[in-house]
C-alpha cells in the first residue's frame, strides 16, 4: 500500500463518524436521506417527498398556537389499571415509563389557545405515549374540552395522531368512542366549529370516532388514515390494494377529508377557517 494511503488502525474513521453525526436524518417515506437543518427549517418536513416527520403534542401547539397562548386543562387526568391488565408487562408499568420517556400523565394534551388572536379549545394527541392510544382517561379529557368548547363557545381543534383504542383497558377503552362522538354531538347543536386535523398515523377507535366527525376535516400530506391497517384490509379480502390506499390524497380524492394541507402552511389554514366561522362574509376558504 502507497504511503498516502496509509494509516494508523481506527485513524479517520471515527471522526468521519463524530463530524456527521446528527446531520442527517432518514426520512422513512422516501428513505432518502435528508440534511437535518433543512427538515427543521422545512417545520420538520421532508424535503424531497414532502413528508411530515413525526412530532410531540408540545411541538405541535408550539407550532399552531400565538406564542405563551396556551393554558392546559386537566393536566394530572391520568388513566389507571381497572383491569389489573398484564402481557409481557403490566399496564401500570407500561404508563409509567410512558410518562418518564414523554414528560406527559397521558396521550393527548388539552386546552385553551390562540391562533393570530382567535381564541380556540384544542387537544393535541402524543404519539410517543403508548401510540397515542385512546385510553378512559384520553376520552375523558377529549370529552371535557368538547363541552368547555361548548359552555365557552369556543371552535374547537383536534389534531389526532393515535393507533387507536388502547387495548390494555378493552371496553372502557372502546367506551370512549361513544362517548365523544356524543359529546361532539352536543357541540354541533350548540352550533360550534370542529376542525379535525389528521396526522400519521389516525387509525382505529380515534378514526372511527372524534376524528372523522369534524364540520371541516383536515389532513397532513401522506398521512395513514383509516380503521384497519391496509395490510390487515388486504389479507382479508384477498386481493391488491390501490396505490395510496389509506394515505391522506387518497382520501381527499374520495372525499372523506376535506383538505390536505402541508404542515408549515396549517397555521395560516386555521386562522383562515376561524375567521371565516367569526365572520362568514369576510373571507373565502380556499
Amino acid at each position: 500500500m502507497a504511503w498516502w494511503f496509509r494509516r494508523r488502525e481506527g485513524e479517520g474513521r471515527s471522526r468521519k463518524v463524530v463530524i456527521a453525526e446528527g446531520l442527517w436524518i432518514k426520512c422513512e417515506a422516501c428513505r432518502e436521506i435528508v440534511y437535518r437543518a433543512e427538515v427543521e427549517r422545512n417545520a420538520r418536513t421532508c424535503p424531497k417527498c414532502r413528508a411530515p416527520f413525526r412530532i410531540g403534542a408540545r411541538e405541535r401547539l408550539e407550532l399552531l398556537l400565538d406564542p405563551g397562548s396556551f393554558e392546559e386543562r386537566d393536566a394530572g387526568l391520568r388513566s389507571q389499571d381497572p383491569l389489573g391488565f398484564k402481557d409481557t408487562r403490566r399496564y401500570r408499568d407500561r404508563l409509567r415509563a410512558a410518562r418518564e420517556k414523554t414528560g406527559q400523565e397521558e396521550a393527548v394534551v388539552s386546552g385553551t389557545g390562540r391562533i393570530e388572536g382567535h381564541q380556540i379549545a384544542i387537544c393535541v394527541f402524543e404519539f410517543a405515549f403508548m401510540g397515542g392510544s385512546m385510553a378512559s382517561a384520553v376520552g375523558e379529557k377529549v370529552t371535557r374540552a368538547v363541552e368547555f368548547a361548548a359552555r365557552k363557545r369556543l371552535p374547537l381543534v383536534i389534531v389526532s395522531c393515535s393507533g387507536g383504542a388502547r387495548m390494555q383497558e378493552g371496553i372502557l377503552s372502546l367506551m370512549q368512542m361513544a362517548k365523544t362522538a356524543a359529546a361532539l354531538h352536543r357541540l354541533a347543536e350548540e352550533r360550534v366549529p370542529y376542525i379535525a386535523v389528521l396526522t400519521d398515523p389516525t387509525t382505529g377507535g380515534v378514526m372511527a370516532s372524534f376524528a372523522s366527525l369534524g364540520d371541516i376535516i383536515v389532513a397532513e400530506p401522506k398521512a395513514l388514515i383509516g380503521f384497519a391497517g391496509p395490510r390487515v384490509i388486504a389479507e382479508t379480502i384477498r386481493q391488491p390494494l390501490p396505490d395510496g390506499f389509506q394515505r391522506s390524497e387518497f382520501l381527499l380524492e374520495h372525499g372523506m377529508v376535506d383538505l390536505v394541507t402541508e404542515r408549515k402552511e396549517l397555521r395560516e389554514l386555521l386562522r383562515r377557517i376561524l375567521a371565516f366561522f367569526a365572520e362568514p362574509s369576510a373571507l373565502p376558504l380556499p
